[in-house]
This record gives structure tokens, C-alpha cells and sequence, in this order.
């Protein structure tokens, strides 16, 4: 026993001695990296690829937001609808962003952002090919970031054309505003963030994130199309006054509003691509304008309808935000309250005056996206934290008006030829019954099942 100890405390003995001397090495091999510094090359070569790094992860989180807005998109407009038409709008926001998508990657990317040599539109990187992607990675996170600001500039007119549009014929739209329309004006103001440039963008045009952009051209395309469609049977009388069509459930409207306010945070703050101290003001400046906006138009709407009108706030929340988008980043918190105030106070004006055109828009998008678009890309010249000018004021005002005269011509010839060929409305028989059963063969709220719960209720007790 007492060998048997000796040989095992020596085999303990050897295996520390061994242990000891490797360990003991791996100081020493710290002391040898720590003892020569890093250069200030080395620092700036470290910094910058964390700054890359965060960067792309930003951009891509505030992309992922704006995709949310396509479910806010979707819950407004079924919201302030008739639930005979749910289903048809659910499916037109998907769609919107699914055929949108390849649109935008065949087409209209390249259109927007390719080299341009004239500054009207891209003729480079259709399909992303001309892009280097294996040298130049950021792409595909750029790409991303804009697809989701096509979507929304196409799921604008949705709502304006509810309840009575062709499913097949608004497929075609939404190819035709993300492929060529929306990339068409996006290269005039933004082509230059890519590659290329555009001829509004070289004159100073201020639209950071897009009131016009984006928000305008769908707001003027909703018009036009509310126009050439004409209004829901019943909506107006034979005295030509407006009759109430309400919408079947606020709260999914509220709710939408709530996405779409939460989405647009990385709608305006994501459109910097770039993960800096710049996004505080960003956002403040955002929430600010939506709240001023909210609260203006749920006054307005209680002096001049006597009632604080659910609907009138609601819209007035999205109209801050539409206002704010061009200015976010270069006007105060002050000037972004009282953009969000005047917002507010137009739409409510807007809707009405609309409705006295017979020009019939079940949830306001005209007045929301069109008209504040307008509004809020002049904001950005008047409130200029930097100092306005009629210089920069003309500017401004160039672009809203070059994207009226693009958007609402292209789009009306557009609609025109339409409904003089495949049919842009649906028949008088459909419209009263629904677009859910007779276009997609589905109800949105399954009356059936609801009516067999009821009975089994009853039974039991």
C-alpha cells in the first residue's frame, strides 16, 4: 500500500509540473501581444467594422419595421370598411408587398437607383446584377430597406379604391406603381444614395424619408384612381350629400394606427442607414408630430362636427406622421409639434372638402398621404433648422408639384386604359354583396361558425 501511494503521489507530481509549464506559458504569450500596442491604423481598421457592422443591423431592424406597417396598412383599412370587403383588403396588402417585391427587384430598383446619366431614372442593376455584391454586400440590406418603402407607396391606394375594385385589375396596378411609377419619381429625389443621381435631388430637394416620395405619389395615385372608379353605390344621394358608410370595427382601425405609428419609427430614424446619435432627434421629432397631429384633428373635428370623431383623431395621428417624414431630420421639436398641429387640422378640412367632390375615399388616404405629403414637404423648407429661403421654398415647392403631375397623370391614363380594356369595377351585383364571396370565395368573420357557437352558448345553459 504504502508503494502504491508513493508511485501514485509521483504520477501527481509529474502531471502538475506538466500543467504548471503550459499554463505558465499563456501569460507570457499575453505579455508578448500586450507588449507591442496597436497602431492607429489597426483602431481606425477596428472602428470602422464595428460601425459597418452596426450600421447593417440597424438598417435591417428599421427595415423589419416598416414591414410592420404593411399590417398596420391592412388593419386601418379593414377597420374603417365594411366587413362584407375584409378579406379583399387583407389580400390586397398581401399582395401589394408580394408583387411589389418582384417588381421592385426586376425593375424598379434599377429604374430608381441604377446609373443615370440624365438624372430622369436608372439604366443599371435591374435583378441587382450590375451590383458587385460580392465587394459591395450592403446592397442587399439597402435593397431591403427600399422594397418596404415601394410597399407602402403602393398599399397607399388600397384604401382609396376599397370596396369596389377588380382583384385582377388592382394586381395589375400594383405591379405598375412599383415597377415604373414610384422608382420613376424616387430617382428624380433620392437616385443619388445609391448610385446615379437625380435632376430634383441636384437642386437641393429636401424629403428625407419621403412625405413626397413615397406618401404623395401614393396619395396622388389613390386619386387618381377614386376618380376614374367612382363612387360606392348609395354614397351619395340623389340631393348629392355624402351618406355615412362606416367603417365595422374601430378597434382594429385603432390598433392599424398604433402599428403603423410604432413602424414609422424606423420608417424616418431607419432612412439615416447608418446606426448614429442622428436617430434620437429623429425619432423625437416623429412621435412628436403624431401626437400634435392626433390631438389637432380630434379638436377641429369636436368644434366643427361637435363630436371628438374617432376616425378625424385617427387620421390626424397619420397625418403627423406623413407631415414630419420630409423634416425629421432637419427641423426642432417645436417645429416638429406644429407641423404635426397643422396636419391635424388639414386633414380633418380635407376629408370634407373631398367628399364634396363626390370623390369617394372610404379611409381618408387622399387627405392623409396626398395632401399632408404636400404639406410636410413644404414644412421641410419652411422650418429648416439651418435657415429657409425662397430658394430652398421653390425647390420644395418644384417637387411636390412634379410629383402631382407625374403621379396623377400616369396613374389616371393608366386607370383609363384599365377600365376600358380588363374592367376596373366590380359589377353592381358584387358591390352589394360583397367582394369577399364573389372575388376570393372566403368570408372574412365566418358568419356560420359564429351562429352555431351561439346555439351551443344556449344549449348549455
Amino acid at each position: 500500500m504504502t508503494r502504491l501511494n508513493l508511485r501514485s503521489i509521483g504520477s501527481y507530481v509529474v502531471i502538475v509540473l506538466i500543467l504548471g509549464a503550459a499554463l505558465g506559458a499563456v501569460p507570457v504569450a499575453f505579455a508578448e501581444e500586450a507588449a507591442a500596442p496597436p497602431t492607429p491604423e489597426s483602431n481606425a481598421e477596428a472602428i470602422a467594422t464595428v460601425q459597418s457592422h452596426a450600421n447593417y443591423l440597424w438598417t435591417l431592424v428599421a427595415a423589419c419595421l416598416v414591414f410592420l406597417m404593411q399590417a398596420g396598412f391592412a388593419l386601418v383599412e379593414t377597420g374603417l370598411t365594411r366587413a362584407k370587403n375584409a378579406v379583399n383588403i387583407c389580400m390586397k396588402n398581401l399582395m401589394d408587398f408580394s408583387v411589389g417585391s418582384l417588381a421592385f427587384f426586376l425593375i424598379g430598383f434599377g429604374l430608381m437607383f441604377g446609373v443615370s446619366s440624365t438624372g430622369w431614372f436608372g439604366t443599371s442593376g435591374f435583378l441587382l446584377s450590375d451590383f458587385a455584391v460580392e465587394q459591395d454586400p450592403w446592397v442587399y440590406v439597402f435593397w431591403m430597406f427600399q422594397v418596404v418603402f415601394a410597399a407602402t407607396a403602393a398599399t397607399i391606394v388600397s384604401g382609396a379604391m376599397a370596396e369596389r375594385t377588380k382583384f385582377t385589375s388592382y394586381l395589375m396596378y400594383s405591379v405598375f406603381v412599383s415597377a415604373f411609377v414610384y422608382p420613376i419619381f424616387g430617382s428624380w429625389a433620392w437616385g443619388g444614395l445609391y448610385k446615379g443621381g437625380g435632376w430634383l435631388e441636384a437642386k437641393g430637394f429636401i424629403d428625407f424619408a419621403g412625405s413626397t416620395v413615397v406618401h404623395s405619389v401614393g396619395g396622388w395615385a389613390a386619386l387618381a384612381g377614386a376618380m376614374v372608379l367612382g363612387p360606392r353605390l348609395g354614397r351619395y344621394g340623389k340631393d348629392g350629400k355624402p351618406r355615412a358608410m362606416p367603417g365595422h370595427n374601430l378597434v382594429l382601425a385603432t390598433l392599424g394606427v398604433f402599428l403603423l405609428w410604432f413602424g414609422w419609427f424606423g420608417f424616418n430614424a431607419g432612412s439615416t442607414t447608418t446606426a448614429d446619435t442622428s436617430i434620437a432627434l429623429i425619432a423625437v421629432n416623429t412621435n412628436l408630430a403624431a401626437a400634435a397631429g392626433a390631438v389637432a384633428a380630434m379638436l377641429t373635428a369636436w368644434l366643427y362636427l361637435k363630436k371628438p370623431d374617432a376616425t378625424m383623431a385617427l387620421n390626424g395621428a397619420l397625418a403627423g406622421l406623413v407631415g414630419i417624414t420630409a423634416g425629421c431630420a432637419n427641423v426642432t421639436p417645436v417645429s416638429s409639434i406644429i407641423i404635426g398641429l397643422v396636419a391635424g387640422t388639414v386633414v380633418v378640412f380635407s376629408v370634407l372638402f373631398f367628399d364634396r367632390l363626390h370623390i369617394d375615399d372610404p379611409v381618408g388616404a387622399i387627405s392623409v398621404h396626398g395632401v399632408n405629403g404636400a404639406w410636410g414637404t413644404l414644412a421641410a423648407g419652411l422650418f429648416n433648422a439651418e435657415g429657409t429661403s425662397l430658394a430652398i421654398i421653390g425647390v420644395q415647392l418644384l417637387g411636390i408639384v412634379a410629383a402631382f403631375v407625374w403621379t396623377f397623370t400616369t396613374m389616371w391614363v393608366f386607370f383609363k386604359l384599365v377600365s376600358v380594356t380588363v374592367g376596373l369595377r366590380v359589377s353592381a351585383e358584387e358591390e352589394v354583396e360583397g367582394l369577399d364571396s364573389h372575388e376570393h370565395g372566403n368570408d372574412a368573420y365566418a358568419p356560420d361558425t359564429f351562429r352555431t357557437l351561439a346555439g351551443d352558448a344556449g344549449a348549455g345553459a
